[in-house]
């Protein structure tokens, strides 16, 4: 039952995270187009600049609940490493439930209202022929916290498990 949730909370960033590694190669054919353009025949257009910088913006905030569930996040593994499952199940469910869960409930909160005004006024780019959807690009900051929030679900039944099932082999 446990393995099941974890599972399908997993699955939601598996799906999102790789879904948008496809944009790190549009980024970087767009920011290639975006140069030739530039100096090869003098031409530019803000709408596909800010293209990049959401692209970029996207990758980041749905690729982050992702790069977490991969365990692939930077930190100090020089002690980490040498634990025993048990002592790094621990660690991480210590680590979800005191930081990273007041963290992403945190920046949930307090974007809503910079959120929803932002779609109150459907915001726009502040640049002349700029992309329309600002609002919708703010919109990811929610839903990262969001896929954030289930991926330190996932880790913590994740860590408990680990904690059960090394319980239950010491009983043994």
């Amino acid at each position: 039952m446990l393995q099941r949730w974890i599972d399908r909370i997993e699955a939601i960033n598996i799906y999102t995270g790789l879904a948008v590694s496809w944009l790190t190669l549009l980024m970087v054919l767009s920011t290639f187009l975006i140069v030739v353009l530039r100096y090869l025949f003098d031409f530019g257009l803000i709408a596909m600049q800010e293209s990049v910088i959401y692209m970029h913006a996207l990758i980041f905030l749905l690729g982050a609940a992702f790069t977490l569930q991969k365990d692939a996040h930077v930190r100090v593994d020089i002690f980490y490493q040498r634990l025993s499952a048990r002592a790094q199940a621990k660690i991480n469910l210590f680590g979800h439930i005191v930081f990273l869960a007041p963290s992403m409930l945190f920046i949930f909160i307090i974007s809503w209202q910079y959120v929803s005004e932002s779609w109150q006024v459907m915001e726009t780019s502040r640049e002349a022929g700029g992309l329309p959807g600002v609002f919708l690009l703010k919109t990811m900051i929610l839903l990262m916290a969001a896929l954030m929030l289930l991926q330190a679900i996932a880790g913590s039944l994740r860590a408990i498990q680990t904690l059960q099932q090394n319980h239950s082999e010491h009983q043994r």
